[in-house]
């Protein structure tokens, strides 16, 4: 018994890759793009012990199982293969039950995983409580500014763009993404905006930068806040800009003409749409505007980003999706009134594409700045949401809301005016 034989009862005999094991055996397609090394016992404990993606990552990251074929900061054909043509049959008991005697007890001792994986007995406090959401935000956003300055380009902007031609620049594109959000929000000289979950500032600078709006944006990333009021300062902008450390559900002012809040739902947490958009009601004045640009499902089934294995454990720990009608219902029952919806889903998968080759052109300066494994889990994350995207997996939705008053005075025009 071989891991080659045992792949390819798996597969099948005509496995569109290349795969070759440590104890010397292959299976697969000799001439095939893709070829599938796996380099040790323990890559083979990861795939055993946690099938499917959670296991291929563990060893992927590890570098236990390698792929030749495809750059490790965009391994989007080799996602996309496996998606589209490799297909594992679901393995009898008896099987299972063969193969780890011919390979040994040690293939079902699992593994320590990677020293990047968020374990759920490390998730400390209450879910969405302050101390747990500011450990998971730290996590994700403050690997390293440099990183992300690598990844995401001039503009900092994590989240998606808006493509206003299929020619335009990633640059363009967020630029395009921030004016649409502050035309929508119907931005003019001496409002006063709020940018929650405001990351590296990018909103607040293009509203304080283009409409002479007072703004303000808070994070819970300590690095996003230093490195944007560095940057305010930088640009000119500190008499109408200011970026703060600090919870959304600490923010003391209200009066506020609009909020924006680019990529901030997904850290909420389902369960408190209803406080979030209560509050973010509560701070604005009446007929002001909210935008909430965020990731959804294309169903409104809501889960948990744990349960989809990779993602909740690398990438956004505590996060949670659901879809536009989850969200749009919150905010209707916390007494918003939708004036536009907007799905971006297309241009998300776009943003994602540019990103990674953003990854791979700054690979060795990438890998230096946070490592080899940090570098691949982006790769990975970053190629697999891009096919989910472009599959419709996943989608992008934007929701322009009032707050209507109580004599139905919303202070929206006939028709909207912030074009395309």
């Amino acid at each position: 018994m071989t891991l080659g034989s045992i792949f390819e009862a798996l597969f099948g005999a005509d496995a569109p890759v290349r795969f070759t094991a440590y104890d010397g055996s292959s299976a697969g397609q000799p001439d095939a793009e893709l070829g599938v090394r796996l380099m040790s016992a323990r890559g083979a404990a990861y795939l055993a012990t946690a099938p499917g993606s959670l296991g291929m990552a563990r060893a992927y990251l590890q570098g236990d199982l390698e792929v030749d074929g495809v750059h490790l900061g965009d391994p989007y054909t080799m996602l996309k293969l496996i998606e589209d043509d490799l297909h594992m049959r679901r393995p009898s008991a008896a099987e299972v039950l063969t193969w780890v005697r011919a390979l040994g007890l040690r293939t079902i001792v699992p593994p320590p995983p990677p020293a990047q994986e968020v374990l759920p007995r490390q998730r400390l406090g209450r879910l969405h409580g302050r101390r747990r959401d500011a450990s998971a935000i730290s996590y994700h956003y403050d690997v390293s500014n440099r990183f992300y300055e690598l990844v995401l380009g001039p503009s900092m902007a994590y989240t998606c763009a808006c493509y206003p031609e299929e020619s335009s620049t990633l640059e363009q594109a967020q630029e395009h993404k921030f004016d649409l959000v502050a035309r929508k929000l119907g931005l003019e000289p001496g409002m006063r905006l709020l940018d929650t979950g405001c990351g590296w500032g990018g909103m607040v600078m293009h509203a304080a930068k283009n409409y002479g709006v007072k703004a303000l944006g808070v994070t819970l990333s300590r690095e996003q806040a230093e490195w944007a009021t560095q940057k305010i300062k930088a640009e000119g902008l500190d008499h109408l800009a200011e970026v703060r450390h600090l919870d959304y559900r600490d923010v003391n002012e209200t009066g506020f003409d609009a909020i924006s809040s680019i990529g901030m739902i997904e850290h909420v947490g389902v369960g408190n749409y209803a406080s979030y958009f209560g509050r973010m009601r509560s701070l604005l004045v009446p007929g002001g505007r909210l935008l909430n640009h965020g990731i959804t499902r294309p169903d409104n089934q809501h889960a948990g980003l744990e349960k989809r294995g990779f993602i909740g454990r690398y990438v956004f720990p505590d996060g949670s999706l659901t879809g536009s009608g989850d969200i749009l219902r919150a905010m209707e029952d916390a007494g918003f009134e939708l004036q536009h919806h907007e799905n971006l889903r297309v241009h998300y998968a776009k943003t994602l594409r540019r990103w990674c080759e953003n990854l791979v052109d700054n690979w060795d300066e990438a890998v230096a700045e946070v490592g080899i494994t940090t570098a691949k889990v982006w790769g990975l994350y970053m190629a697999g949401s891009r096919l989910a995207f472009e599959r419709n997996g996943i989608q992008l939705h934007q929701l322009l809301a009032t707050r209507t008053d109580e004599d139905g005075r919303s202070g929206y025009p006939l028709r909207p005016d912030f074009g395309v």
